[in-house]
């Protein structure tokens, strides 16, 4: 009896003493798999994917757990086997890992939520990044097309940093062909003429209307280029002519400079420059004017007329005496051969012209035909010019058109309206060119409108009517004859039965004598810019003649406090819509 206790009590140490070994077996294995887990980069992949949250799964042969089974080499059992906790012997005491599962938790109380938290939150974000991956590789160019070309142009700018492919997509000529004809552009003015420090800067100053923001632009061609004017055509700038000074580069000097007859085209949506074929005479401050021509316009038309034999500058009272003679022998040659071929016969010059024109325009067809004309300004020598030029952007080619009617003066400004290129002189006369037919006509209206003379008209179109600004005294207090103060008014030329009509009155003091005016649709913007107080103020306004021709302000920031007060001289303007 005695022996059989004894016996029970020996049996009940070896199991004490087993699930003891069992527990710190447990805490060895768990540090050693923990240190695994962190060391291999291998286990990573099914941490995320949620695999070994419990790393001790340790099974045995019999389908028990391992961990606080005894062994037979530490503890002799006379039966030479493994002895689990599933077994008989460990009925009494609870499984570690559950009561169902046979895994032991290697984790303490709360470490296994941040754990696994920590690990979904990682396996989110590489699934998203790899949804925005497939995305964008897969969108279709049309689609990213059409997203693109609805961005404003600042922000489209911006888009051609991400990538070399949105950068090729956004200046092909299908997109801006598609921006082109939608109705997502907005009015923009670039500010040409910008002297800083004496010196022409070729900077060019951008106004983005809508947002109210100025953006500089970098010109190299323009740098030391002065007294030139610019036209906008679809969407590109022309700049014409000019001046630049011979013995001090840069500077804005009249006493030795070079007279420019080459044209740039400088391109906003690109930010790119290109050279068209120069002018045949040199001009600065040229009047311009832009007109849109259908295709079967003649290509080769006699604008020089047998009648106008006059010398190339009358006006300025300068003979062909003084001029070169090498130029001089060249217009008497191509006058000569001119007479020659009007001697020839009428039938075969128009079946010329036709073939001539039918082979043009079968290669340029369903291309726009735009007509740039320039007519006027200052030649070589400083003096006015009533000669002209008309450039074909098919035939890619100026041509000399018939001159300015011989009494006509000196041309201060012109715009075209219509089939019309109107021309203003400075001793008020108004004349206009058919585009078509080539050739001027003199125009006689009702008395013009009443104007200070140091102040030129500025004529300008807007949705097919004729408008023009001139600065007049105003009448005040009641007194009739009393000079108060002076106005800048906006009249209306009725093309029909050729009278003036005072349309508005423009809200500022007219302070710069040398204010630009510019049309884009049924806007009119103005700009000025005079010196007071050591500084350059500048004003832009813009009239809708749509709505009963209102003035407002759009810009406040004064741009132009940094700008010598030559710019108000050397400044031009052009609109285009981007």
């Amino acid at each position: 009896m005695f022996s059989e206790g004894l016996g029970a009590d020996e049996s009940l140490c070896q199991d004490v003493q087993s699930l003891s070994v069992s527990k710190r077996l447990v805490r060895s294995v768990s540090q050693k798999l923990r240190k695994k887990n962190n060391r291999s980069a291998g286990e990573e992949d099914d941490d995320l994917k949620g695999v070994a949250l419990r790393c001790l799964t340790l099974y045995s042969r019999g389908g028990g757990c391992k961990v606080g089974a005894d062994t037979s080499d530490e503890f002799s059992d006379s039966n030479g086997r493994r002895r689990s906790s599933a077994s008989e012997e460990g009925r009494g005491y609870k499984p570690i890992c559950g009561p169902e599962e046979t895994a032991v938790d290697c984790f303490s109380y709360g470490v296994r939520d941040i754990f696994w938290r920590r690990h979904s939150r990682k396996n989110s974000e590489i699934e998203e990044l790899a949804a925005n991956t497939r995305m964008h590789i897969f969108l279709p160019d049309d689609v990213l097309e059409m997203c693109l070309v609805r961005l404003p142009l600042t922000s489209l700018m911006n888009a051609r940093l991400v990538c070399k492919k949105w950068r090729a997509l956004t200046t092909t000529p299908r997109f801006l062909q598609m921006r082109r004809e939608g109705s997502y552009q907005n009015p923009w003015l670039f500010l040409f003429g910008a002297v800083k420090d004496g010196f022409c800067s070729g900077e060019i100053h951008a106004l983005d209307v809508s947002m109210n923001q100025w953006h500089r632009i970098d010109a190299e061609y323009l740098r030391g280029r002065f007294l030139f004017s610019v036209a906008s055509i679809q969407d590109d700038i022309f700049i014409v002519g000019g001046c630049s000074s011979l013995t001090s580069f840069g500077r804005v000097d009249r006493s030795s400079f070079k007279t420019h007859k080459g044209v740039v085209v400088f391109s906003p949506l690109t930010k790119s420059w290109r050279k068209i074929p120069s002018m045949k005479y040199g001009r600065s401050v040229p009047i311009l004017g832009v007109s849109e021509v259908s295709s079967d316009f003649p290509t080769c038309q006699g604008h020089q007329s047998r009648q106008d034999r006059r010398p190339r500058s009358r006006i300025g009272g300068v003979s062909d005496v003084y001029e070169d003679p090498h130029k001089l022998s060249m217009r008497r040659h191509c006058r000569s051969s001119f007479n020659e071929s009007e001697a020839s016969s009428v039938t075969s010059r128009r079946t010329y012209k036709f073939l001539r024109q039918k082979s043009d325009h079968s290669s340029s067809k369903g291309s726009r035909r735009v007509l740039l004309i320039a007519v006027g300004g200052l030649g070589s020598w400083d003096e006015p010019l009533d000669s002209g030029e008309i450039y074909d952007s098919v035939s890619n080619k100026w041509t000399e058109i018939q001159r300015l009617p011989f009494d006509f003066g000196v041309a201060c400004s012109g715009i075209v309206c219509g089939k019309m290129f109107y021309v203003y002189s400075e001793t008020d006369k108004l004349a206009a060119y058919d585009v078509e037919r080539g050739f001027w006509i003199s125009i006689q209206t009702s008395p013009f409108p009443p104007r200070v003379l140091e102040y030129y008209p500025k004529l300008v179109s807007s949705d097919g009517r004729l408008f023009m600004l001139s600065v007049s005294w105003c009448e005040g207090d009641g007194q009739i004859g009393r000079r108060n103060k002076a106005v800048r008014k906006l009249w209306e030329l009725d093309l029909m039965y050729l009278t003036w009509t005072e349309v508005s009155v423009h809200p500022d003091a007219p302070m710069d004598w040398n204010a630009v005016f510019v049309a884009d649709k049924s806007l009119i913007f103005g700009i000025e810019m005079f010196k007071i107080f050591g500084q350059v103020l500048d004003f832009f306004t813009v009239c809708d003649v749509s709505d009963m021709a209102r003035w407002h302000h759009i810009s406040r920031n004064h741009v132009t406090h940094e700008l010598d007060a030559s710019s108000c001289l050397t400044k031009t303007v052009a609109v285009l819509h981007l």
